[in-house]
């Protein structure tokens, strides 16, 4: 029986858009073991999820260094099979080579991989055909899984989740990133609540970070009945439940829109300073994307966004609310 782990240890949608991987392992080697390394506050995507034995949580904000021996004694006493790093960096290149994994599968762009026993190519080129974020992932599993079929990003909300779900019909945004030029003005989520039509009810999600900035935009929207702000109030598979049974969720580019896809939930993007060129969009047909005016030649600025927009004048945020709104 196959023993497998995978490493990732970045932000909430990388976890998400790590799913496939798994999906991909459970569905070709039978009876296997899988194990999953990721960094500690994301722990909650993977509540009771029937595919993984075994989480390893790294605190990375105290003691990081510590914890990561700390682990790296009990990785070892697993004696993994395969250890699969998702990650380009040089903490997880570290951690990969003194895991005691037989087989250790990661991306060339990572400082350490030379001492990996597979090396696969990460190309991000938004000017070039773009292989999406999941495609790039399961590009690791080649050397081992033959025929591969691609898998979607999925996540297992239980039955408690989805009883937090309200009735009736609903909307959901979700109006913030960590990157303030990914993240959709709130003067114009404003503007797209006003015009959402009445009869439906609207749920503004996030994190608890994210609480002051939807309670602005409800406060702002103060005339507009049933805006209601869940950010902070749902664990991420209630939120995923909450996706899963809107007539259309709004997001930016961000994590919540991988866990739309998740979930198989419509779902509008909005792009701002990105492009889902970068192969970070969704990837299921029931999305739509609104960017900008076509050919604005500052856009792309980054693959992660900035704080700021770089120009000062953030004109990729300059986007029609009723654009983005469409036809629900």
């Amino acid at each position: 029986m196959a023993k497998f782990l995978i490493i990732q240890t970045a932000f909430i949608g990388d976890v998400v858009l790590s799913t496939p991987v798994i999906e991909s392992l459970y569905n070709n080697f039978p009876g296997c073991q899988i194990d999953f390394l990721l960094r500690k506050g994301n722990e909650g995507l993977f509540e009771n999820h029937p595919r993984l034995r075994k989480l390893f949580i790294w605190n990375k904000k105290e003691g990081k260094i510590s914890n990561l021996f700390s682990l790296l004694k009990e990785i070892r006493k697993e004696k993994y099979d395969y250890v699969i790093n998702l990650q380009r960096f040089f903490s997880t290149g570290f951690f990969i080579s003194l895991s005691g994994g037989k087989t250790k599968i990661g991306f060339s762009k990572n400082p350490l991989s030379f001492l990996y026993n597979q090396r696969f190519p990460h190309v991000i080129d938004a000017s070039n055909g773009q292989l999406h974020e999941i495609d790039r992932n399961l590009l690791l599993l080649s050397g081992i899984v033959k025929n591969q079929e691609r898998h979607f990003p999925k996540l297992y909300p239980s039955k408690q989740d989805f009883n937090q779900v309200p009735s009736g019909t609903y909307i959901t945004i979700s109006p913030t990133s960590v990157w303030s030029t990914k993240q959709y003005p709130a003067k114009y989520w404003e503007q797209l609540i006003r015009n959402v039509p009445k009869g439906y009810s609207i749920y503004l999600l996030g994190g608890n970070a994210d609480f002051e900035a939807c309670e602005s935009i409800l406060q702002n929207c103060s005339e507009r009945e049933n805006v209601n702000n869940m950010a902070g109030k749902l664990t991420f598979l209630q939120s995923a439940a909450f996706m899963k049974s809107a007539i259309m969720n709004y997001v930016n580019d961000s994590a919540p829109l991988h866990i739309a896809s998740s979930m198989e939930a419509p779902v509008t993007a909005v792009f701002c300073s990105t492009t889902p060129k970068f192969g970070f969009g969704s990837v299921h047909n029931n999305s739509r994307v609104v960017e900008a005016i076509p050919g604005l030649s500052c856009k792309p600025c980054g693959l992660h966004g900035y704080k700021v927009c770089p120009l000062g004048h953030f004109k990729c945020g300059d986007i029609d609310p009723l654009l983005v709104l469409g036809d629900i």
